[in-house]
Parts: C-alpha cells; sequence; structure tokens
C-alpha cells in the first residue's frame, strides 16, 4: 500500500530522514511495523512568519517494499535507418525535441553553432580573463543553450502546455539530483548541468542520432513553400524537416528569416539590470532573522512585482548564493545574466530587475518585426560604452540609483571582469529607469532593508526572452506558411525558461512525426 501524507514542520525536522520517520509515526499514526520506507516528492518552505515551516508531502510505502528510483525512465529505441529531423540548436528546446523524435521512433540529426558544454567553458572564462567574447562559443552559444551556464532553474508556469513531471524525469534519468521532482522551485545548478546535457547528448549519439558542434545554419532549403532542410557554414546540406530551435540571442537567424520574407513579428521583452546584494542580507530579510539563514535553510529567494506606470516591474531569474555573469554574443555588447551553483552557497545574490516593453514604447511600426532586437542592440552598445568598451559592466550603488546620484565608489561584486561607476539612471532610457526606481521604492517598503546602498545595480539586462517571434500555426506548430518548418522553443517566441523551452520541444517533435505520419501515442 502507498500513501502520502501532508507534514507542516520546521527546518531542522525536514532536514533529518530520521525526524521525519519520527513524526510519521507519532503524529501521523504510521505503524513503524508497517513503514517500509517513505519519500519527500513535493517540498516548499513557508517564509511568511517569524517562525519559518517547511511543507512537505511524504510518500510511505506500507507493507510493500519502497520503489528503487524515484523517477520514471524513458526508453530510447535506436533509430537507425529511420527518417530524419533536423534540430537546428541544442538547448534545452533542441535536444528535448531530438530526445522525444527517437522516443517516436525518427532519427535526430542536431547541428549546432557553437561548442560542447566542456570546451564552451574555456571560451566562457576568456570573456572573464581577456574580455574577448567568440561570437559562436560563450553564455547563449552552444551546447545547453543559455541555460547550462546560466543557473538551470526549473521553475515554470506553463504546465498546461505538456508535462512538465516527464521534463524532470528525463533530467533525472539523465543524472539530475533527484531532489528536482519534490522542489517547489527546482534548480540543478551550473556546475552540475553540463554533465546532465552531455548524457543526453550521448544518449542521442547511441540510439543512432547525430549531434554536429561548431555547425552554423545559415540558410533553410526550400521548395514550393515547404521546408526540406538547411544548408550551414561549411555548404554542407542537411536534409529533413527541421525544427528551429536557434535560441533567444541567434539575431542572424531572425535576420535571416527576414531577408527571406519569412513570416516574423516582434514581441514584448523585458529590459533593465541585474541587481546583486549580499546573500546574507536578503537571507535576513527574508527570514526575518538577524542571523539569516542558519544551518537547516536554503539560500533565500524573492520575487517582486509592481505595475509602474502601465508596465509590469519585477524580480527575474533570481539567483541565491549565485554571481552575475557576462551574457554577450558578440562585439560591443555588455550584457549581464545571473546564474547559481547547486549549493547556492556564493557571498552575494542576485536578480534581474526588469521593465515590461511593449514595441510601441520605441515609437515602432508594425511593420517593423526587427525592432526590438535592435533596440537590444543599441542598449547593450551603450553599456559596453559606458564599461570602457571591454567586458568591464557599468554600475550604480541601488539608492544612489533610485535618488539620481553618481556612485564614487561601489561594493565588492561577484561579477569577475569587473565593474566601473556609472550613471545608469542618466544614460539608459527613462522609460526604464523611471520605472525601475518607483518598483525599488515599492519593494523596499515591502521588505525593509532592500533598498540599500549595500546592493548594486549592474548593466545591462536585455536577454530575457526574444526579441522576435516566428508566427507559427496554434495547432501543427509548424510555420504558417511554410510546410516542414517548426519554430521552436525560447528563440521562436513560444517558451521562457529552461523547461518551457523543452516542453515545447517535445511537443513540436510530436508535430513533426504526425507530419511525417508516426505515431505519437
Amino acid at each position: 500500500m502507498i500513501q502520502d501524507f501532508q507534514l507542516r514542520v520546521v527546518p531542522q525536522v525536514a532536514a533529518s530522514d530520521a525526524a521525519l520517520r519520527t513524526c510519521l509515526v507519532e503524529e501521523q499514526g504510521v505503524s513503524a511495523r508497517r513503514l517500509q520506507g517513505f519519500r519527500v516528492i513535493r517540498r516548499s518552505i513557508d517564509a511568511r512568519q517569524r517562525q519559518i515551516f517547511v511543507n512537505l508531502t511524504v510518500r510511505c510505502w506500507l507493507d510493500e517494499p519502497m520503489a528503487e528510483e524515484p523517477f520514471q525512465r524513458t526508453e530510447y529505441p535506436n533509430v537507425e535507418g529511420r527518417p530524419q529531423v533536423i534540430v537546428v540548436g541544442a538547448g534545452p528546446g533542441g535536444l528535448f525535441a531530438a530526445l522525444r523524435l527517437i522516443e517516436l521512433g525518427l532519427r535526430p540529426i542536431v547541428v549546432e553553432r557553437g561548442k560542447d558544454v566542456h570546451e564552451r567553458k574555456k571560451d566562457l572564462a576568456r570573456i572573464s580573463r581577456e574580455h574577448t567574447v567568440n561570437a559562436e562559443s560563450n553564455y547563449s552559444f552552444g551546447e545547453g543553450g543559455a541555460g547550462a551556464y546560466s543557473d538551470g532553474k526549473l521553475y515554470t508556469r506553463s504546465k498546461k502546455r505538456g508535462s512538465v513531471e516527464k521534463i524532470l524525469n528525463v533530467f533525472c534519468q539523465h543524472g539530475a539530483q533527484t531532489t528536482i521532482l519534490a522542489d517547489a522551485h527546482p534548480h540543478i545548478g551550473t556546475d552540475r548541468l553540463p554533465r546532465v546535457i552531455e548524457n543526453m547528448r550521448n544518449t542521442i549519439l547511441s540510439c543512432g542520432g547525430e549531434v554536429h558542434f561548431q555547425t552554423k545554419m545559415t540558410d533553410l532549403l526550400i521548395e514550393d513553400d515547404r521546408v526540406i532542410g538547411c544548408r550551414t557554414a561549411d555548404e554542407r546540406e542537411f536534409l529533413g524537416p527541421v525544427i528551429l530551435a536557434t535560441g533567444h540571442s541567434a539575431r542572424d537567424v531572425y535576420r535571416l528569416l527576414a531577408s527571406r520574407n519569412i513570416e516574423i513579428e516582434a514581441k514584448g521583452i523585458a529590459v533593465g539590470v541585474r541587481l546583486e546584494h549580499p546573500s546574507q542580507l536578503i537571507d535576513q530579510i527574508q527570514y526575518h532573522n538577524r542571523a539569516g539563514r542558519g544551518k537547516w535553510l536554503p539560500a533565500a529567494e524573492y520575487a517582486y512585482v509592481q505595475q509602474c506606470g502601465g508596465r509590469g516591474v519585477y524580480s527575474f531569474c533570481m539567483c541565491p548564493g549565485g554571481f552575475v555573469v557576462p551574457a554577450a554574443t558578440g562585439p560591443e555588447q555588455v550584457v549581464v545574466n545571473g546564474m547559481s551553483p547547486s549549493h547556492r552557497n556564493g557571498r552575494w545574490s542576485n536578480s534581474g530587475m526588469v521593465v515590461e516593453i511593449h514595441p510601441e514604447d520605441i515609437a515602432a511600426t508594425d511593420s517593423d518585426a526587427l525592432c526590438m532586437l535592435r533596440f537590444q542592440e543599441e542598449l547593450e552598445r551603450l553599456a559596453w560604452q559606458q564599461g570602457g568598451r571591454r567586458q568591464t559592466a557599468p554600475a550604480q550603488r541601488m539608492a544612489d540609483f533610485v535618488n539620481g546620484r553618481l556612485s564614487y565608489d561601489l561594493p565588492e561584486s561577484s561579477y569577475a571582469p569587473g565593474l566601473v561607476s556609472s550613471p545608469l539612471h542618466f544614460w539608459m532610457p527613462k522609460f526604464i529607469t523611471e520605472r525601475l526606481q518607483e518598483g525599488f521604492r515599492a519593494f523596499g517598503r515591502k521588505s525593509h532593508g532592500f533598498l540599500t546602498n549595500e546592493a548594486t545595480v549592474i548593466g545591462v539586462e536585455t536577454r530575457t526572452s526574444a526579441p522576435v517571434r516566428i508566427l507559427r500555426d496554434g495547432d501543427t506548430l509548424r510555420h504558417v506558411r511554410l510546410e516542414g518548418l517548426y519554430p521552436c522553443g525560447e528563440g521562436a517566441g513560444y517558451a521562457g525558461g529552461i523547461v518551457s523551452a523543452a516542453i515545447d520541444g517535445e511537443r513540436c517533435a510530436e508535430a513533426v512525426a504526425a507530419y511525417l505520419g508516426q505515431s505519437t501515442s
């Protein structure tokens, strides 16, 4: 017999299997003799009051042995000789599309412009050490996509589009820690995610698929409004229906589509800064305790949202115990992002603080599909100029930013290339800075101590989502005009994070299978 119990316990009990067993027996009336084992299947922290509680759903096995694995495995058959599908991009959308294609008996051919996940890491180190950006191997381009070295958060609200549980189970099957199945805000960590991604690649290869690194798509092969494959920079042609999962920073792909008159449109984005606090301060604020999180609690998270001037201002990609990283993908750009290792034990915590922007906010016309892309580029160029034309990032103390004052010095920061004091309130667009200032004041009122000069505002955060949507049919998921083309994931404008992109990848794989007459049941 398997039975679930709801527990509300203090953190030190939640951290101890022995204490949980005692709680089950003494407070829930579970028979110690019948209890063969238990496992936490849901976990969330309630930090609304001074006394912190952990809410748990605990699954108990009574009178029968406990299941050996906490996750469900997916069977991947050999697909050598099967019809092939081209997957452009090896981010979460592309990888999960490829794995789902294998499930459905189709052979994925993955073409990725960047390097494999380990070689890519060397180029990331050069950004901080030498201030040089490899335009094909950076925080956005390469195996694993933008998520591989940008934290590995697995929280999503896209639960109506597909099975979040399936995605998390596949991650576990490939080496992610099984705690992601239980946590309210699951997180793998930048130190562990590369190994998981490599294991996914090995599954694709062992089943007969192909993965080609440093293979940049430069054109689509189109015959009579039907995409039959793609051409790459080395003049190779890969034939088959195309799942286009190139990520939100592949600006050359958007320009290619525009030049080929392939239907795309500008979409709203969110733009702002990366805000960094000492992690101990965030722990103190969120856990209502001067001692911070103590021994039993994880580094604290926060989430803020406020309407300011008719636009949302909100925290994005919060990284407790993490660090700020340089995320440019080309020359004359400064872009920042955040990441956390699995233990989240760094000295700082950061998040994007961004303002919702619509095309009409920059006086764009409906026909200008690349207007938001150019707006991103211009803001990143301004940040590069303010940063000394290197990967040094412009920054300002938080209270100084809110009050319109130059910061004469800056706090220590996790941002490895270095910071330079700059009046972000002055040179960033006022329709962004004024809303951020209003939002920061509101967040400071909600959480005493949050608005402080101990925190640093670092510019600029521009890559929160794709600035373009590649138009597709809502039912078939294929492009609105071109047969055989399946815009996928975050880069196509249909996802916003690792899990939602993975879900969209699976859906696109199923759509291609239906197009090829394969069963998707």
